[in-house]
């Protein structure tokens, strides 16, 4: 994430001393209905209702996921890469490309070296 981005939202977090209230807990179920937000965007109809909208709505799941992290200390770029890692060995292109199945729902064999 970029610094001055992340310095900011730590900034705005710090200014009104909310730090306090941000469990793990509080901030999973902040992610949750904020997510819960931007699903409502398309309740009733498969298509976005206004783009303003979703984009508040993401905005604030990210915004929420990256103050997880940071109570975490976690690096948001390196558990994003660790978990791309273990979806691509989970769905090799090979085999899943197209394919909206879960992975239990395939065999993978096993790939030649």
């Amino acid at each position: 994430m970029d610094k001055k981005l992340y310095d900011r939202l730590m900034k705005f977090r710090d200014d009104r001393d909310w730090s306090q209230f941000h469990t793990g807990e509080n901030l999973a179920k902040s992610i949750c209905i904020e997510a819960a937000e931007l699903l409502e965007v398309y309740q009733w109809d498969h298509t976005e209702k206004s783009i303003d909208k979703v984009k508040e709505e993401l905005a604030d799941v990210f915004l929420y996921a990256t103050l997880m992290a940071d109570h975490y200390h976690l690096n948001i770029e390196e558990i994003m890469l660790e978990k791309l890692k273990k979806n691509e060995e989970k769905y090799p292109a090979e085999l899943v490309k197209g394919s909206s199945k879960k992975y239990n729902e395939y065999k993978i064999k096993a790939r030649q070296k």
